[in-house]
């Protein structure tokens, strides 16, 4: 008599199974396929990012000559007074004085740029100096500076320790490149002045 077997019954199952499985996984991707879609759309994750500073001095775009000349075309300059009224009054005195007293061929030069004047291998130490001013400077015959001389008006004295600290610098770096230095103020009268060109003039001759 025909009867069916135990292998025969186990291969519907068996299928079955096999099937169901291989839905089930099918089933797991789809859904973690939409986990990740969701997320990658809704809650992304933040990328982290390297540190980027918030000026790159080093990357920033110098202007070039045709830059510079393109800016300065399209602005209104004006000219004004190299030196204001005391000021001119000292140099005129001054400029008189020695060329009456000191030796022939020395001159007294305004608002000289000591980044002219000084030289220095250390760059953070010139970068202190270089964009600053004396208001008036005695140089020889060869242009060579010897005095400077700067006038401590009413004004200056406003933010005096402000002031007070940038004359500390110039008169320091002016020493130590063997140049003198003397302060004028609005009271010296000109036997002061004469007296202290004499002074250095004597100082050379001696």
């Amino acid at each position: 008599m025909g009867g069916t077997s135990l292998g025969d019954n186990l291969g519907p199952v068996i299928l079955l199974l096999f099937v169901g499985g291989l839905a089930g996984m099918q089933f797991q991707k789809f859904l973690w396929q939409m986990r990740r879609g969701k997320r990658g759309r809704w809650n992304p994750r933040p990328k982290v990012l390297p540190f980027q500073p918030k000026h790159d001095f080093a990357r920033e775009k110098v202007p070039d000559a045709a830059d510079q000349l393109r800016t300065v075309m399209k602005a209104e300059f004006k000219a004004q007074a190299l030196l204001n009224k005391s000021e001119a009054r000292l140099f005129r005195a001054m400029d008189k004085m020695v060329i009456e007293l000191a030796p022939p061929g020395w001159q007294v030069m305004a608002q000289v740029s000591l980044g002219e004047i000084l030289r220095c291998e250390d760059k953070d130490a010139y970068a202190c100096i270089n964009s600053k001013r004396v208001d008036l400077l005695i140089v020889d015959d060869d242009c060579k500076p010897f005095h400077a001389i700067e006038y401590q008006g009413g004004w200056h004295y406003k933010g005096a320790h402000a002031t007070a600290a940038r004359d500390a610098v110039k008169k320091e770096a002016l020493r130590r490149a063997g140049i003198g230095y003397t302060e004028v103020v609005p009271g010296d009268t000109p036997a002061e002045l004469r007296r202290l060109v004499e002074r250095l003039v004597n100082g050379v001759a001696s």
